[in-house]
């Protein structure tokens, strides 16, 4: 099991704490993310470095990507290991996270390994289309996934 506490970057107000869980094929996320854009959607994503020290959450690198995969959707076709479909968030900017990540592990030191990487939101929602990332816009929020048994 890890946690990963989501703390704002870029000037922003987004926040959360998830929980992550293996699960058989993946890793089950579920959390809650809280100050994004009221009633719209955010990119979230798995990146390389678990290293959120940057202001902007540059310092996280690229999307978690082990099998030189396309950047795409998550629920179809190729993608990177650390793609994940968009988040939404309620009337009051909250978005419940409740995640399936497949292909992935947690602990053990495996190429696909998320264990010590960073979750990172985006300002804008993914359109799983532009070429390496989404073009979802600014980092608003960096977490580093801590094992924690």
């Amino acid at each position: 099991m890890a946690d990963a506490n989501l703390s704002p970057a870029s000037a922003s107000l987004v926040s959360g704490r998830l929980a992550l869980v293996p699960e058989a094929g993946g890793v089950h996320i579920t959390g809650v993310i809280g100050g994004l854009p009221r009633g719209r959607q955010s990119a979230f994503h798995v990146h390389e470095k678990g290293d959120c020290s940057a202001v902007d959450a540059s310092s996280a690198g690229n999307h978690f990507n082990p099998t030189a995969q396309v950047h795409g959707r998550a629920s179809a076709g190729a993608h990177h290991a650390g793609d994940m479909d968009n988040l939404q968030a309620n009337a009051e900017g909250v978005a419940n996270v409740d995640v399936h990540l497949r292909g992935v592990t947690l602990g053990g030191g495996a190429a696909n390994d998320i264990a010590g990487r960073a979750l990172v939101v985006h300002a804008g929602a993914d359109d799983y289309r532009s070429q390496p990332a989404g073009n979802a816009g600014a980092r608003v929020a960096c977490a580093v996934i801590r094992v924690v048994r």
